[in-house]
């Protein structure tokens, strides 16, 4: 018994004449890294569509304390959240540690929860989020990007060979990654499928009024398809927007060009109504017999069900984003603003989502006809 008191005596001696200090990251388990990225956004959580709370420069060392689906949770002198696990290295004092193991096993997670498919024919990646910024290479259609973050209508992607750079989120689509929590009825019909939602006017363009409210069009058309939107990423489908901004305002040749290039399955432009008549209601429209048709008569039969307005059926359309598209189409008009009633009804959000959840159904049963 006194020999191992004696040792233990030795061993603290030694401890203190070495200096040796356990560090705090040792002791609580976390570790330092350092940020190799110009610029890497800090998210209150680890995912994509949580707020911003500040960001991280190059080189900047920061305390990791937690991992999660190739996230970290950091601190640093000016800022704590979650950032994305690529743009870091571990350091052991002044060395960088990290192992090949280590990042094989940071990207093969990250990939799993952010990898996205390019939809566009020819996709330019830049040195940031937007047009002005230096191009530094180009990506086709097809190719496999993994998603490091997001900034107004732009994701910041890495490549396969590790490039990073800008691209529009336009021309990009999250992959569906299928888990147990995604039920058989949710994915079936729309998984996989490439889906372009095109919310009517914006910008300059207005489009209807209404009679009450004075409310604007563009801005219905542009919520209700971020509703669309949600809902058919929930059941597995690839979407892309025309606009994501109240301010934008694409031609109509781009609108089509978006569906085209992307190899889209279908088309839905959203729009809502105005007549000089007291007109009520929802009406859906097509262009081809052979092309169109089947499709809006299968969103129109869940429209139908009782959302809130009554259908007027569906009905030839003789519109450009029709006309000219080759990819199965159809327009929507979901009440109209012309009517004091009607847009008492479709300026709700709960009608909003009733019509983007009827939608989204009929395009899963177009898909599984």
């Amino acid at each position: 018994m006194k020999k191992i008191v004696y040792l233990m005596i030795l061993i603290c001696g030694l401890i203190s004449i070495s200096g040796y200090t356990p560090s705090r990251a040792e002791a609580s388990g976390s570790y330092t890294a350092k940020v190799y990225t110009d610029s890497l956004n800090v998210r209150s959580e680890p995912s994509l569509e949580a707020s911003i709370v500040g960001a991280l420069s190059n080189r900047e060392t920061v305390t990791v304390s937690d991992e999660a689906h190739g996230w970290l949770r950091i601190k640093s002198d000016r800022v704590s959240g979650w950032a994305a696990g690529y743009f870091f290295k571990k350091v052991d004092g002044s060395i960088v540690t990290i192992s090949a193991t280590e990042q094989a096993d940071s990207v093969q997670t990250s990939s799993a929860a952010n990898r996205a498919t390019v939809l566009a024919d020819s996709l330019r990646i830049r040195a940031g989020a937007g047009l002005n910024y230096k191009v530094l290479g180009g990506l086709t259609k097809g190719e496999t990007v993994t998603i490091m973050d997001s900034l107004e209508g732009w994701v910041q992607i890495q490549t396969p060979d590790g490039q990073t750079g800008w691209v529009s989120d336009r021309y990009i689509a999250k992959d569906a990654i299928q888990t147990a929590a995604v039920s058989s009825e949710k994915s079936n019909g729309l998984q996989g499928k490439v889906i372009v939602i095109d919310p009517g006017h914006g910008g300059d363009d207005p489009g209807a009024i209404g009679m009450k409210y004075e409310t604007m069009e563009k801005e219905l058309n542009l919520s209700t398809s971020f509703y669309l939107e949600d809902e058919l990423r929930s059941r597995g489908a690839r979407v892309l927007m025309t606009r994501t901004k109240d301010e934008e305002k694409p031609k109509l040749s781009d609108r089509v060009q978006i569906s085209e290039s992307a190899g889209a399955d279908a088309f839905v432009s959203i729009h809502y109504n105005s007549s000089e008549k007291n007109t009520s209601g929802i009406l859906t429209f097509y262009y081809s017999e052979t092309k169109d048709r089947s499709l809006a008569r299968a969103i129109e039969n869940r429209l139908a069900g009782g959302i809130g307005l009554k259908s007027n059926g569906i009905s030839f359309g003789n519109l450009h984003v029709l006309r000219e598209n080759d990819t199965v189409s159809t327009l929507v008009e979901l009440g109209f603003l012309t009517n004091a009633k009607d847009e008492s009804i479709i300026r709700s959000s709960d009608y909003q989502k009733k019509a983007a959840k009827a939608i989204a159904k009929g395009l899963e049963d177009y898909f599984s006809m």
